[in-house]
């Protein structure tokens, strides 16, 4: 039985919402909220199997009682607003605050919340089972691991009078080996060239036949898990980073935009026949397929609309499928997410000789695609996801 509670300022969409779950047997309405601060009050008292949240409520809205919640008490969310359709952007901050999922109300209409009743109940038994608590406290230990690390301090050191020259002045500033003419250019720090934000680096395709590719299938959990891996991954990165992420149309574009606010690297909404370059992030668009061909010496981006596969566009299998014969020169990786998408490649992958990475049980949000990969002996590494970026780059650079 999952134990549901329902928060939205609409009394008509708590009372359509509550007939909906009320008449299933696999769900119980344990309560309802009439705003983000009486969801919080709410969840402390009820301890919910999963919350049902509006973005936008007075007092206080969605998105922040999503993170207090988050905090103060890990659980399954799925944000359910007529925002969600257009403003993409609240929907991607809720996905990277910590909501398993989102679903738009059909047209931005309560009235017509009865079109899209099976798509709620199927996003609300899947968000149930999700292993948040767990992969919140998991990222939360490896803050306080990253907070124990020794930091490197400058300390001022008395000088010795021997040391210096009448007047005051170093001896080691008066040696010829320092001075202006005779520096060591070796040893001159290179001026730094600020990139504006957004602009994506001016560099060479990385090259169809030596070039490495880094290739990421996730879905369910998966914008919290990209943030976590791409906005560790280095801005010198010698190679591109293909990404699909299951999502619908228009908020993939939205995900790459935040991403690349946070990261390093350029992270951009892949456009048919892009050029894929080193230090750069491409996320496959929602309702395309996207693969990788090799044409006039550079790897480029190819997206279609063919049927789905597995229920999918796009498809992790297609992406994987696509890179397979890049061989030793590819880093597959797999992470959170619901189902098997990414199984079937990964095999042709590592067929090929490509090493592959699954995201570990306690960090995955659904332990779907990667247990998949895992179980069928394909995984070369598994890694919580806060590793994963450390070990696709030494992956990259063996």
């Amino acid at each position: 039985m999952i134990r549901i509670l329902i928060a939205d300022d609409s009394a008509f969409m708590r009372k359509v919402l509550s007939d909906l779950f009320a008449a299933q047997s696999d769900f119980e309405v344990v309560g309802t909220a009439i705003n983000g601060r009486d969801a919080i009050e709410k969840v402390k008292q009820y301890d919910p199997d999963l919350l049902t949240m509006d973005v936008q409520m007075p007092v206080m809205d969605g998105l922040n009682a999503l993170a207090v919640i988050m905090e103060i008490h890990p659980m399954p969310v799925v944000m359910l607003s007529s925002l969600t359709k257009e403003g993409t952007d609240e929907t991607i901050r809720a996905l990277s605050l910590g909501a398993v999922d989102f679903i738009s109300k059909a047209g931005g209409s309560i009235s017509r919340i009865d079109t899209i009743e099976a798509d709620i109940l199927a996003k609300c038994r899947t968000a149930a089972k999700a292993n948040v608590r767990s992969a919140v406290a998991s990222a939360r230990a490896e803050k306080e691991r990253e907070k124990q690390k020794p930091v490197m301090r400058h300390i001022d050191l008395p000088r010795h009078a021997s040391h210096e020259m009448p007047g005051g002045t170093p001896r080691w500033q008066t040696s010829p080996f320092v001075s202006g003419k005779r520096e060591n250019p070796l040893l001159k720090p290179r001026a730094k060239v600020l990139t504006p934000r957004g602009t994506p680096p001016v560099e060479t395709a990385s090259p169809a036949a030596g070039g490495k590719l880094v290739a990421i299938g996730t879905s369910t959990g998966g914008p919290q898990a990209l943030q976590s891996v791409i906005t560790r991954l280095p801005k010198d990165l010698p190679c591109g980073v293909v990404v699909v992420q299951h999502m619908p149309p228009g908020f993939t574009k939205s995900l790459a935009q935040r991403l690349d606010t946070l990261s390093a690297v350029h992270v951009k909404e892949a456009e048919d026949g892009d050029i894929i370059r080193s230090g750069c992030v491409y996320i496959a668009p929602g309702n395309y397929h996207m693969r990788v061909s090799v044409s006039g010496g550079a790897r480029k981006i190819v997206l279609g609309q063919d049927p789905p596969v597995g229920n999918h566009r796009p498809a992790v299998n297609v992406l994987f499928d696509s890179v397979a014969p890049i061989g030793r020169r590819l880093v597959a990786v797999i992470m959170t997410g619901m189902g098997s998408d990414g199984t079937e490649g990964m095999k042709k992958i590592k067929a090929e000789g490509g090493y592959s990475i699954a995201q570990d049980e306690s960090t995955s949000v659904v332990y779907g695609m990667p247990k998949s990969v895992v179980d069928a002996g394909l995984a070369d590494e598994i890694r919580p996801v806060t590793d994963i970026a450390r070990a696709i780059v030494a992956a990259v650079e063996r």
